[in-house]
């Protein structure tokens, strides 16, 4: 696009840019999870499943509201792009654009993963991050990122010309197919914007692109939720590795991932329901 400037500056320039911004969707009304509670379950909780994601590809696993799961990088740095949905209902999905306005861009212990519309529940609660310590970085990035979409075949043609059958998008929805046994493309439709976990991403400063850098994961680290209904997730281990330099090709070195599902003993959650859809009316004003 031509950056060239058509239109003059104008005198108060300055004093617009200098109004503070305010907080769209401030955090201290929204139902709290009990971090005590999680805690004390987790340390009653065994493991009942584990789930390997080859390279360059995706597998499904499903959680029963209640337990704990997590995702590892058991041989090297290596991103995932996670897709959520209710187990007995996939209309019922992730709402990754809903939860960057309500967390950030980039989520961390005690930040959840909201459904979407007409649901808006919390489907996960992250409970555990080893790379709890980067932050934000001096270019703007962080970890475990909601702003990305997915690699995919679509842009990847647009962009290069070239075919490539292995981008995460293409990835999630071979595993979905292959779970639920819908057709390719009635499964595509519902693949939808992930979370890129461990991915290293922001926006430039100069002029807002999205960017990746090298992610900070290492063998061994890891993401643990919580899940706060029952789930039943999509995993793709993106073609683009650790996503330091490329991705939608067989170019970048890359690592399976593992998920692994914990049980707590019985009574651990003594109390805890999952959270109920929200109750808003859907009269949208009509009546």
């Amino acid at each position: 696009m031509d950056s060239a400037r058509q239109h003059p500056v104008p005198s108060d320039a300055a004093a617009r840019r200098a109004v503070a911004p305010v907080i769209c969707y401030p955090a201290d009304t929204l139902p709290a999870p009990d971090p005590g509670l999680y805690r004390g379950a987790r340390a009653t909780a065994r493991k009942s499943a584990e789930i390997t994601v080859p390279p360059r590809d995706a597998r499904c696993f499903r959680v029963s509201a209640g337990q704990f799961f997590r995702i590892s990088c058991p041989e090297g740095s290596q991103v995932g792009d996670l897709n959520l949905w209710h187990a007995q209902k996939l209309e019922e999905r992730f709402f990754s654009g809903k939860t960057r306005a309500l967390h950030g861009t980039h989520l961390g212990t005690g930040d959840r993963m909201w459904s979407a519309f007409p649901f808006l529940r919390p489907m996960a609660t992250i409970v555990e991050d080893t790379l709890e310590w980067y932050g934000i970085d001096q270019y703007g990035g962080g970890v475990h990122d909601v702003i990305g979409t997915r690699c995919d075949p679509y842009t990847n043609r647009l962009l290069s010309g070239d075919v490539y059958h292995h981008c995460c998008h293409s990835n999630l929805t071979r595993a979905l197919a292959a779970e639920t046994g819908l057709p390719l493309a009635q499964a595509e439709a519902h693949v939808h914007d992930v979370l890129n976990v461990f991915m290293c991403t922001g926006f430039t400063r100069d002029d807002g692109r999205y960017f990746m850098k090298a992610s900070p994961a290492r063998a061994g680290d890891y993401l643990e939720f919580f899940a706060e209904i029952d789930l039943l997730g999509a995993l793709s281990a993106c073609p683009g590795g650790d996503c330091g330099a490329e991705h939608s090709s067989d170019a970048a070195q890359c690592h399976p991932l593992l998920v692994e599902v914990f049980t707590p003993e019985e009574g651990a959650l003594a109390g805890w329901q999952p959270p109920a859809p929200s109750d808003y009316s859907r009269d949208h004003g009509a009546g």
